[in-house]
């Protein structure tokens, strides 16, 4: 069984693709969809449940917190955790299930955009290498829950970041396999703000998680740099 675990807040527009394409492309019985929501008060939740999916409501918002709250209710041996606004692999069940046996307890996969933009073009490119500014949330994440739970899961102190956090703790003690295909992101951000804006929010928030400042100031220096959707 693979759980897969999606945070969502104000994705009604979105949620109801992303669930009819993971219930599409997956074999009968062998997926459970969580949405777990953070009371969205655009409807959500009701296009979640009206898609297919099983509909919790965190008790905390942020999505260290979502994902964590919907890990503590899956029931699969394996836990996905996908962004509300990606495309996935079709072959993503497959895909998985072959790097958990190879030995791989955790991984994600390469992205490209949505856009035909060049700059987009080489941004998705470098996620094929592993360094972990190469990483990121929107690559989607499988994590054994074996793995998972030895992890203590996600930080929840990290408002940000809290995805390239775990990756670091994951590589510390596993294999972290780059999956060689690729899930379609949103370039809604570069859309509505422009390449260079968004790649200098980016590097800043980045050099402030290697400074260890606090998550909460690194949250607010990124929204004050990009309009953040």
């Amino acid at each position: 069984m693979l759980s897969i675990i999606i945070p969502t807040y104000n994705e009604a527009t979105n949620i109801g693709r992303l669930v009819a394409d993971l219930r599409r492309h997956a074999p009968a019985c062998t997926v459970e969809i969580l949405v777990v929501d953070a009371h969205s008060p655009d409807g959500t939740a009701a296009a979640a449940r009206a898609a297919g999916a099983t509909v919790l409501h965190s008790p905390k918002p942020g999505r260290a917190a979502q994902m964590n709250h919907g890990a503590r209710q899956a029931s699969g041996d394996v836990f996905y955790f996908v962004h509300a606004d990606v495309g996935i692999h079709p072959d993503y069940v497959a895909t998985i299930a072959a790097a958990v046996a190879q030995g791989h307890a955790a991984g994600c996969y390469r992205f490209r955009f949505d856009s035909m933009h060049p700059l987009l073009r080489i941004n998705s490119y470098g996620t094929r290498f592993k360094g972990i500014m190469s990483r990121g949330g929107d690559q989607t994440l499988f994590v054994t829950r074996a793995l998972f739970e030895q992890l203590g899961g996600f930080n929840e102190h990290f408002v940000i970041m809290e995805d390239f956090e775990i990756i670091q703790r994951i590589r510390r003690v596993a294999s972290f396999y780059i999956v060689p295909h690729d899930v379609v992101v949103s370039a809604r951000k570069y859309e509505t703000n422009g390449w260079l804006r968004v790649q200098l929010a980016n590097l800043t928030a980045f050099a402030m998680y290697f400074l260890k400042l606090p998550p909460t100031r690194i949250a607010r220096t990124y929204k004050a740099l990009l309009n953040y959707r």
